[in-house]
């Protein structure tokens, strides 16, 4: 599986919505809406510590040239060959954010039914409104604030038939939500975003919502689910069949 995932999804297929894509050596640059950019790789082409402090140079002199970008963030993997990439990143600016599991498993797995607590119900959300509230209770989740431009381009990929985002609600509020991206020309879809509020975790909703993602994807020719798991969602995974295959840790540089 993680042979499957470094050929299939370390390439184009992991910037939908990508603003525009620079190859540099065997980075890809990307820059999304909002002011993001974004760094990533299938490898390093072998190379060693100056081959590396010469990429990380020559990707940060890229993104500042162009003062739309807030933040980039490069995405390693715990399983690259990658001789001092951590001192490198963090020489230039970078500083590494909680590490994440690399979850894979058979979309079936997944597609079980899963009962809900009384009162709770799962739908799939596509307008503006509902998408925004969504965000603002995943963000408040994550510890994160809230971009307008993110969840514009959410709402994008929604309507062209890119993504679904589900969420679960209690007397009208959001208490669970999460996104599913079908991976084009893959046997791959993603669930991402996942998030719960504290006095809803524990009771199901999560797997439910995970559930529902996963029959969606089967719907759509979909083999395997993968996911870039935090400390709360990983064991729900994996109970339901995923296996950690690796670690991924985001390093962001934010511009002033």
């Amino acid at each position: 599986m993680l042979k499957a995932y470094d050929e299939q999804l370390r390439t184009d297929a992991e910037t939908p919505g990508a603003v525009s894509v620079t190859r540099y050596g065997p980075l890809r640059l990307i820059t999304f809406d909002g002011g993001r950019g974004f760094i990533s790789y299938q490898d390093l082409g072998g190379a060693d510590e100056a081959g590396i402090e010469a990429l990380v140079a020559a990707a940060v002199a890229h993104f500042e040239a162009d003062p739309a970008i807030d933040e980039v963030e490069w995405k390693t993997r715990g399983h690259d060959a990658a001789p001092g990439l951590h001192e490198t990143l963090l020489r230039h600016g970078f500083a590494p954010e909680d590490p994440e599991s690399i979850m894979i498993g058979e979309a079936k797995l997944l597609a079980v039914d899963v009962p809900l607590p009384d009162g709770v119900v799962l739908r799939s959300i596509t307008s503006a409104e509902d998408v925004r509230a969504a965000g603002i209770m995943q963000d408040g989740v994550f510890g994160s604030p809230t971009s307008e431009g993110r969840l514009g381009e959410v709402v994008r990929r929604i309507a062209a038939g890119e993504c679904e985002m589900w969420v679960a609600e209690a007397d009208g509020e959001i208490v669970s939500a999460g996104r599913i991206d079908p991976v084009p020309n893959t046997e791959f879809a993603g669930i991402w975003g996942g998030a719960t509020l504290e006095e809803w975790r524990g009771r199901g909703i999560y797997r439910a919502l995970t559930a529902a993602r996963a029959r969606t994807a089967i719907a759509l020719g979909k083999r395997y689910i993968h996911s870039d798991s935090t400390e709360f969602s990983r064991p729900i995974l994996e109970r339901s069949g995923l296996v950690k295959v690796g670690t991924t840790t985001p390093y962001v540089r934010r511009f002033d």
